[in-house]
């Protein structure tokens, strides 16, 4: 099963780089290498790899804006290793979307488990969301149900995008209208519960209802919910 799997390694320290590729060798999984951060989202869209471990501190861009980079337009498992185990940088990198986060120096084992683990609740999500079948295309800004075309607006589309990036995390209003609203234009809190609201319907039709609000927190995306 592992030797399916096929691991993207981002550090730029040739011997780590190397020892890192050993690692995940070893536990059956296909690696390959790369040493610069502005490379990483091209060759993530062009060879889809099942996982990432990111180092932080790179030449070209950075390891937290690669990491966002990446989440753009994927949800592949994001594991960032570094030597800064600041609480602050902890924070940061998994705010960015890092789904783990491996400090420097860390055992094999530690690392081959934490990577075993993120795939496996990849793995398991996917299975999970299966019912639901939301598909969004960034490129068309369009969002398919079971196969089946909902209309959306842009703004509804780019709410659904960042609920989708991180299924059963809780996004706050603020975050999600950063999202929504590129162009930091001034609008009430409120607006997004209003296009959350439009949101539920349209997935109603589809007998799903995937978006929970928490009280007093935000909102999440579990795909797994049906309609009652």
């Amino acid at each position: 099963m592992n030797a399916q799997r096929h691991v993207l390694i981002v550090e730029d320290e040739p011997k780590i780089a190397a020892a890192l590729r050993d690692y995940v060798e070893a536990a059956g999984y296909r690696a390959s290498l790369l040493d610069r951060g502005d490379a990483v989202a091209a060759w993530v869209r062009e060879h889809a790899p099942d996982a990432v471990l990111l180092d932080l501190m790179l030449p070209g861009r950075d390891g937290v804006a690669a990491c966002r980079d990446i989440r753009e337009f994927s949800t592949i498992p994001v594991i960032m290793v570094t030597a800064r185990v600041e609480e602050i940088e902890r924070l940061i990198g998994l705010d960015a979307g890092a789904d783990d986060y491996v400090c420097k120096p860390f055992s094999p084992r530690e690392l081959i488990a934490r990577l075993n683990a993120v795939l496996r609740r990849a793995s398991g999500f996917a299975s999970a969301a299966a019912p639901a079948g939301v598909v969004l295309d960034a490129e068309r800004f369009e969002v398919r149900v079971d196969g089946r075309p909902m209309a959306v607006t842009p703004v509804e589309f780019r709410l659904l995008k960042r609920l989708t990036e991180r299924p059963g995390k809780v996004f706050s209003r603020q975050q999600l209208l950063d999202a929504a609203y590129d162009d930091h234009r001034i609008v009430s809190d409120r607006t997004v519960d209003s296009h959350l609201r439009n949101l539920r319907k349209k997935f109603a039709e589809f007998g799903l209802d995937p978006i929970a609000s928490v009280y007093g927190v935000g909102f999440r995306f579990d795909r797994t919910q049906r309609s009652e």
